[in-house]
């Protein structure tokens, strides 16, 4: 191969591959060096000059002059040295040039495969860096086939698996269907990066609001919390840094289009989108939407909460199997107790009043009256399942 030829292969290479030219010619360099070890035994006298720009290259055998040549290999007899520069003399370094084929076959080959397994090795490398980068962000994959209960998605120069763990229950792909997934982890193995990606996890939704959403790319609006249950309902809580801007509204978008989009790629996905408040109180009303809510007393400090509904606003506030309770705990980091008015007049300790905001004492003996099944702790998002705390 001549150097312009070499040249112009190494620049495809690093044009289509992503692979830097001085990578290639390191990988070059080592590969005639081998050749040379495996051609003449041994290659510590071997040297090799590469220009970088014209790729011209040039191999060197040292060898020092000598009276009486031992190791043909390392020794040059004085006589020959003086015959290629007559300045040579004893003990001097003669640089004799080593054509490349001159090399035998085997020889040629295993030059050959040294080359090759750099760049396998570099391929490997520019695609796990590329993927690494987008390591917990969202992606657009295309569904390829379903492997037992793990599914492939190709994401354009790499596949990644969609484990059962991450599926939403309910959800099923057809090959082609193009799906936005959250990208968990990614790996270097030796057959390049594994990554794994997931449609459970609530990090999937800030990053869709974040590329749907202006406001929120921007950071002018805030995801503050967010608690999911995939498939089914996520609860998000906004804040703006302009009061000029409307979180709320700045997600919803004009006649639900923003928020519409967002529930459309999660296969109709309920979302509730909230006004975040420092006052844990307000936080938790507005949390228990869309329940309205007549009192809430919360204690900052043991992260509890006891809220009254209105008897007609209990089921709406516990949701369906306790959902929206479940969800809205999440979403505070409270422990909260809802009971209606009635049960809460009931335990004998129920004024008739509205939230008190502003007071910052909180009245510990408030509905003491426990009730197990209407109360719902924050807990953790563990393998697309919450885990009480």
């Amino acid at each position: 191969m001549s150097s312009n030829e070499l040249l112009e292969a190494l620049t495809i290479l690093e044009q289509e591959k992503n692979i830097p030219k001085e990578t290639l010619l390191d990988a070059i360099e080592n590969s005639l060096i081998t050749a040379c070890k495996n051609h003449f035994g041994k290659s510590d006298n071997i040297k090799v000059q590469i220009d970088p720009q014209s790729c011209e290259y040039h191999v060197f055998q040292e060898k020092t002059v000598v009276d009486q040549v031992e190791d043909s290999v390392t020794q040059i007899s004085l006589a020959n040295a003086k015959m290629i520069d007559s300045k040579y003399d004893l003990g001097d370094i003669v640089n004799i040039e080593v054509k490349s084929k001159e090399f035998g076959r085997i020889a040629t080959q295993n030059a050959k495969n040294v080359i090759l397994q750099k760049i396998r090795e570099e391929e490997r490398k520019v695609l796990y860096n590329e993927y690494y980068s987008r390591e917990k962000d969202v992606v657009t994959g295309i569904v390829q086939r379903y492997a037992g209960k793990n599914i492939s998605i190709n994401l354009g120069k790499a596949d990644a698996i969609l484990t059962e763990n991450e599926q939403v229950k309910g959800e099923v792909f057809q090959p082609t269907e193009r799906i936005k997934l959250y990208v968990l982890e990614v790996k270097s193995t030796n057959r390049g990066p594994k990554i794994l990606v997931s449609r459970t996890h609530p990090e999937l939704v800030k990053r869709l609001f974040e590329s749907e959403v202006t406001e929120v790319k921007d950071g002018i609006v805030e995801i503050r919390s967010i608690a999911r249950e995939a498939g089914s309902r996520t609860k998000i809580a906004v804040w703006s840094n302009d009061p000029d801007v409307d979180p709320v509204g700045a997600c919803v978008g004009m006649n639900g289009a923003r928020v519409n989009t967002i529930v459309n790629e999660l296969r109709g996905e309920k979302i509730d989108i909230i006004n975040w408040n420092e006052n844990p109180a307000m936080l938790i009303e507005n949390a228990l939407s869309p329940a309205k809510v007549i009192s809430v007393i919360a204690d900052a400090e043991e992260k509890t909460a006891k809220v009254v509904v209105p008897d007609y606003q209990l089921s709406l506030a516990i949701g369906k199997e306790g959902q929206n309770a479940r969800l809205a705990a999440r979403l505070t980091g409270f422990k909260i107790d809802i009971k209606s008015e009635t049960q809460a007049r009931e335990a004998g300790d129920f004024m008739d009043y509205e939230n008190d905001y502003e007071d910052e004492e909180y009245d510990e003996e408030y509905l003491d009256e426990e009730y197990p099944e209407e109360e719902y702790e924050a807990g953790e998002y563990e393998d697309g399942e919450y885990v009480n705390e």
